[in-house]
């Protein structure tokens, strides 16, 4: 059987993903009998073709002590009647595995994760959420330089109607769904705005999704630059580019990175993003099923120094695991909140030949002191835990968020107004802010 070829995109998730072209495990057309190009339209195609990039690539080459080659010969030995009872056989097999992050993906969820991951939709730019009591959907809002927002929608828009199907029982999956769609085609929308309803009809087009949003405050003396960072999609390492270099224009004395909730995304944009904060110093390194160390280094392309607190909680993952790792181990933030999730494994995604995708773990990372975190993951340098409350306040009104409502927040700003004088080498005296400090 002929190897699949390599990556395609040699784009690396942090669930963490390299995402792959899986071509024919079958030998040429041109020699293939009819018996192969009949197994070939089968689901059993697919089935074989999952089980091939499992036996070359999974972290675990005794595949956690399980005869793989007889599930390859269980597999291919049933018979099936659809390609859904072949999805579920071939999940089951996986499941044998004990490895949660190892799965197969449907041709539906794969494009999904393609999209969640590319940091792009194919739409009009619209966050919707459901008004029951109205029984309407609402605008939460209208994403920038997105045809909504050139069209002048707004915060608080009531959709009425779209294409003319009424939205009084339609759930925001379904309006997502017949609001996306095919670029360069249009969709109306019935739009109530007070008193007043009109149609305006959008232009579906491709929309970069936000991974990053930043402010400025001035917290007594202390100029902060927060910084949110809700997931490593492939625009973030762009977006948080700008919003340093905007937060250093406006003259930020120190920074916020704020990775609470953010489970994790593309390993190649986490190690960008490290780099922007850290100038030198091992980032992470990643261990094959052979052994094999690849040991990551920042390359004196740091954006500030001045000082950074990251904020980070149980839901921050993967990615936010690295970054937060990092910056901790080679002494660069200050790591404030609760301790992360504890996800220390890399997967690849491969498409399959029928559209689906399977994401399969291959590598193993550890923090530059070599740490594992696996289910431990990052504890932080100072913990602060926010009472029910204070979660539900935040979580109902995200603008709170990096405000002096978030506790979270709030002692990373105490941390900065620590400030102690030093002398520099020029005998200038200047002032530091001490995050190290208890």
């Amino acid at each position: 059987m002929n190897r699949p070829q390599p990556i395609v995109q040699p784009l690396t998730l942090v669930s963490t993903v390299v995402f792959t072209t899986a071509v024919s495990l079958l030998n040429p057309l041109s020699s293939r009998t009819s018996q192969a190009a009949s197994f070939e339209d089968s689901p059993k195609a697919v089935l074989d073709e999952a089980w091939q990039i499992v036996n070359r690539d999974y972290v675990d080459d005794t595949f956690r002590q399980i005869d793989w080659q007889q599930v390859r010969e269980e597999l291919l030995g049933q018979e099936y009647s659809s390609r859904e009872q072949a999805y579920a056989a071939l999940r089951r097999a996986l499941a044998r595995l004990d490895d949660p992050y190892t799965r197969f993906l449907d041709p539906e969820a794969f494009e999904a994760l393609n999209e969640q991951t590319s940091g792009e939709l194919s739409g009009v730019g619209l966050r919707l959420e459901r008004d029951n009591e109205r029984q309407s959907l609402s605008i939460v809002e209208p994403i920038p330089n997105s045809p909504a927002s050139r069209e002048g929608i707004r915060e608080g828009d009531r959709i009425l109607a779209i294409d003319g199907n009424s939205t009084r029982h339609m759930d925001v999956d379904d309006a997502s769904q017949r609001i996306r769609g095919t670029v360069g085609t249009p969709v109306t929308l019935r739009i109530q705005r007070g008193e007043r309803e009109f149609d305006v009809t959008l232009v579906r087009s491709r929309i970069e999704l936000p991974a990053v949003h930043h402010s400025l405050s001035l917290e007594g003396e202390t100029r902060v630059g927060y910084i949110r960072l809700s997931e490593f999609s492939s625009h973030a390492h762009e977006q948080m580019y700008r919003a340093i270099e905007e937060l250093k224009k406006e003259g930020v004395d120190a920074f916020v990175l704020d990775l609470r909730g953010n489970p994790g995304g593309l390993l190649s944009v986490s190690i960008q993003i490290a780099r922007m904060w850290l100038n030198e110093g091992a980032i992470v390194s990643t261990v094959d099923r052979h052994g094999r160390v690849d040991a990551i280094e920042a390359t004196r392309t740091a954006l500030t120094d001045l000082p950074l607190a990251v904020l980070v909680d149980r839901n921050s993952a993967s990615a936010s695991e690295i970054v937060a790792g990092a910056l901790q181990d080679n002494g660069r933030a200050t790591i404030i909140g609760t301790q992360t999730f504890g996800k220390a494994l890399v997967q690849s995604v491969n498409s399959l030949s029928d559209g689906s995708g399977l994401a399969v773990t291959v590598a193993h990372y550890f923090t530059p002191n070599g740490t594992d975190i696996s289910e431990n993951g990052i504890r932080p340098d100072t913990r602060v835990e926010m009472t029910r409350d204070q979660q539900l306040l935040l979580s109902r009104e995200g603008h709170r968020r990096g405000t002096s409502a978030d506790p979270v927040y709030s002692r990373a700003v105490d941390l900065f107004q620590r400030e102690a004088p030093i002398a520099t080498s020029n005998g200038a005296e200047m002032k530091v802010l001490d995050l190290k400090r208890p």
